[in-house]
Formats: structure tokens, sequence, C-alpha cells
């Protein structure tokens, strides 16, 4: 049995695509595509069970189209559309350092050297030029702080956590 700590959050399976079991995923992280990953996790019910993948393709940056096995029919994949899918934690380990992409960080615990603990990363906005990653702290404070390279000091895959050293007076920029 697949337990709640053994696997996050990546996406939601949105609608169907034609009428041979093709589901469209909106997707936070595309780690699936980065690692030897046979199946994603899927709540059904209540129960993550793994579907395994028999293809997928990139429709944007955000979305995939996901095909599983035994799922062949349209009428099978509207049965899954609003699932929530998750990806095995115990897969991260295969991912390199330098192959991730900031989206991998949504869903990450945010702490910073000096501050502490800052909360989880709800979301990355690469809207503008400058990547940010939305946070909300645990009293429910939004903080957007930049994904910066620099600004990196560890990740711990497994734990979801990234540590940060923030630049002195970054998080209190608002408050002044």
């Amino acid at each position: 049995m697949i337990r709640e700590e053994e696997v996050y959050k990546i996406g939601v399976l949105t609608k169907t695509h034609g009428v041979s079991g093709e589901l469209n995923l909106s997707f936070t992280d595309d780690v699936f595509d980065r690692v030897e990953a046979e199946y994603l996790v899927c709540r059904m019910d209540g129960i993550l069970v793994p579907f395994f993948m028999t293809e997928y393709r990139f429709k944007s940056n955000s979305t995939a189209l996901v095909t599983f096995e035994d799922i062949d029919t349209e009428e099978k994949a509207r049965k899954m559309v609003g699932v929530e899918v998750f990806f095995p934690k115990a897969l991260t380990d295969e991912i390199e350092d330098d192959s991730y992409t900031w989206s991998y960080f949504t869903g990450f615990e945010a702490i910073d050297e000096s501050s502490g603990h800052l909360g989880q990363i709800v979301r990355v906005n690469d809207d503008t030029m400058n990547v940010l990653f939305e946070i909300v702290s645990p009293d429910g404070k939004d903080i957007l702080v930049p994904a910066c390279e620099e600004f990196v000091t560890n990740i711990a895959h497994k734990e979801r956590k990234i540590y940060l050293n923030l630049p002195q007076g970054l998080l209190t920029l608002e408050e002044e």
C-alpha cells in the first residue's frame, strides 16, 4: 500500500483528450520526464493507486497528454478527470542536482539560514523576468522570494526541503 508520506503531488488530470483514453495532465513538476518513471500515483476514492504510463507527450510547459495501461476508452478516462496525481519520493533520488526546474520545488518547505522556517512553496511564478517562489508561512502570510541559485545552500530531496541564504533585509522589504 502506498502511503501519503511516500509521494508528493505533481498535478491533476483535468480532462479527456480524444476517444482512446488519453488524459490531460496539468502539472506543477515535470519530474516524470526527468527520471525513469514507469508509473504515476493517482488518488482514487481516497486511496493512492499506481497507474503505469504507456505514453505521454507535452502540450505546453505545464500540461501533458498521458495514456495509462488499461485506460483505453473515453469512458474509462472520464472517470479519471479531477483525480490528483502524485510522484513517488523514492524516485527523486535519481534526479541529478542540475537537472531540475524551479517548478520542481513546489510543495517544498523553504528554510532560510537566518530567519528559519519560512513556509511551504505553493507556486513558482515565472510570469516575469525574475522567477519567484510564492511561499505561504505557517501563519498564513504570503512571501515572495527570488528563485535564485546563489541563494540555495542545500536541497533535501527526500524531506522536500530547500535551504536558502537570503540577503539580509529581503524578507522585510514589504514591511517598510
